[in-house]
């Protein structure tokens, strides 16, 4: 999965970013178990995924300040 722009965030809709953070949370988890026994190929993906992560709840966070 590529990684998510401020642009493409913002058009999503509450309930959609809700999703995909639960969904990148998932997935980072499983990263983290694969590092753990040594089976992670790409430490880099750890790294995207939590900035994305952050990207969405920073967005979501504007948003409810603006409303």
């Amino acid at each position: 999965m590529a990684i998510l722009r401020k642009s493409q965030i913002r058009k999503m809709s509450i309930k959609e970013r809700d999703e995909k953070i639960m969904e990148l949370k998932t997935e980072l988890l499983t990263l983290r178990g694969k590092a753990r026994t040594g089976g992670l190929e790409s430490s880099g993906r750890v790294r995207e995924l939590r900035r994305t992560i952050a990207r969405i709840l920073t967005i979501n966070q504007e948003e409810n300040e603006v409303i």
